[in-house]
């Protein structure tokens, strides 16, 4: 079991859940199903008429997109079961809501001068649609630098005049500050996240839990880029995590010894795939949930971008902070979107599996979770007299 625990933090490796409801003019109050997600973008999942959205990135193994793909060349599993596909046609096109969030207290005081090279490339990461992009920085607490704003040279000016805070790291406060910014966005709208961030949390407030909950329950997807952390727990901890020992030979869990370092993304995703067929439902979905955790505490950006669907980065220098965003700006408009409509879904986090079939040659990014809230109980407190 231990094994398993770690396999499950190694692989979380796009936007989330869209829901919608259909209510009969029939029903009473008390039946009524949640709102829409056309009236509450927050609305949660409802097991009667769910749609969960998978956007998914794939990629050559020298990164080049691929554009070719049909429905039918995806596999999507919820908590190991196969799932009825669509894939939406022309998403690219729709207009993008974008949260920057870049940390400048912590370790991020030292990286406050590489946030100026966001502004050449803002314009090519929201593309040519309709957009709002919102600026918030973060210490120990996140503050709104600058509301939505289709202008982006009131973001650049902002980013330009970033000044540092106090010691603290809040990772988590500030993705849930954000994520709450972006409900309150038109349902019609993409939804995104951009991280700037050390990989560990320091200070924040929600819980681990309730921080899963709300990166799981959403319809946007996080690029994350995190610069490295002096703080010598992140040693520590990566020793925890870290396992090169191969499976049995030609089994599941087996590794080619001479495959390239870049394919350790994969090796998770072959795991996951792994436990994915040894576990039943709930149990893999108990599983992933506990990991999830775990690996919020190692890595907070990475996890989050797992978690969406979206893509993480880890730079060290302006090069490749320039290199990484040039990625982002091409990869944001560019992934395929699946939806499938589960049957009956259990109440708390689903395990998401996307692969591809026959297609051994390409690598896909995509989401890994979704949450379903336990529905209000309607059903009378005590069972009526005979």
């Amino acid at each position: 079991m231990p094994r398993l625990l770690a396999i499950l933090a190694l692989m979380l490796a796009t936007p989330a859940i869209a829901q919608s409801s259909a209510q009969p003019p029939s029903q009473s109050p008390a039946a009524q199903t949640p709102p829409t997600s056309e009236t509450n973008p927050s609305a949660t999942i409802n097991v009667r008429s769910s749609l969960v959205v998978v956007p998914a990135l794939v990629k050559t193994k020298s990164g080049q997109l691929v554009f070719t793909l049909k429905a039918d060349d995806f596999i999507v599993k919820d908590d190991g079961i196969p799932q009825k596909l669509q894939l939406e046609e022309d998403t690219d096109s729709q207009p993008l809501a974008l949260v920057i969030v870049v940390e400048v207290g912590g370790d991020g005081i030292h990286y406050l001068d590489e946030y100026g090279d966001l502004g050449p490339l803002l314009d090519a990461i929201v593309g040519n649609v309709p957009h709002r992009v919102a600026l918030v920085d973060f210490d120990s607490e996140p503050e709104l630098l600058h509301g939505f704003t289709s202008d982006s040279s009131k973001i650049i000016t902002e980013l330009n005049r970033i000044e540092s805070g106090d010691n603290g790291a809040a990772v988590l406060d500030a993705m849930s500050f954000a994520v709450n910014l972006l409900r309150k966005q038109p349902p019609t709208y993409r939804r995104a996240i951009l991280l700037i961030s050390e990989t560990l949390d320091q200070s924040s407030h929600i819980d681990l839990t309730e921080a899963l909950h709300e990166l799981s329950d959403t319809n946007t997807s996080i690029y994350a880029l995190s610069f490295p952390s002096t703080k010598t727990q992140i040693k520590r901890e990566a020793g925890k995590l870290s396992s090169q020992e191969p499976g049995p030979e030609h089994g599941c869990f087996s590794r080619d010894p001479n495959a390239p370092p870049h394919t350790t993304e994969s090796r998770g995703e072959q795991d996951f795939d792994c436990i994915a067929e040894l576990l039943p439902p709930l149990r893999l979905a108990r599983m992933v949930e506990i990991a999830t955790r775990n690996s919020l505490r190692k890595n907070v950006p990475e996890t989050s971008a797992r978690l969406s669907g979206g893509e993480y980065f880890s730079f060290k220098d302006p090069k490749s902070l320039r290199r990484d965003l040039f990625t982002i700006s091409n990869d944001v408009p560019n992934r395929y979107v699946l939806t499938f409509r589960p049957e009956s879904p259990h109440p708390g986090l689903h395990a998401l599996s996307v692969e591809l079939k026959d297609h051994p040659e390409f690598r896909i990014d995509a989401r890994t979770e979704y949450w379903v809230d336990e529905l209000p109980n309607t059903s009378p407190d005590t069972p009526p007299s005979k």
